[in-house]
């Protein structure tokens, strides 16, 4: 079964670890990534960029209308995205 995992950024937050800390959460996500990459499972990750250089795309009268943003009025955002292919949801829930 195939299940997208969501990680939701927060500037704030981010900006807010020390150096060992920022370092210890990257190499949690480089350990979550090889887990998944050595058995096959992880299809694909995919990160987006910070909310701070969004754009807004949209088809306007058959051309593409590009705008700042959106301007986010949360403080969290979709900063990355993983699709896993698992026999179950336990591993996904990890």
């Amino acid at each position: 079964m195939k299940y997208m995992i969501a990680i939701y950024g927060n500037q704030e937050l981010w900006e807010s670890f020390s150096a060992e800390e920022f370092q210890k959460a990257i190499a949690e996500q480089d350990a979550f990534n090889h887990k998944f990459k050595e058995t096959g499972e992880l299809l694909g990750a995919y990160g987006t960029a910070d909310a701070a250089q969004a754009k807004t795309v949209r088809v306007r009268n058959g051309a593409p209308a590009v705008t700042d943003g959106p301007y986010l009025e949360t403080k969290e955002y979709l900063a990355s995205w993983y699709l896993i292919d698992v026999e179950n949801e336990q591993p996904a829930m990890t």
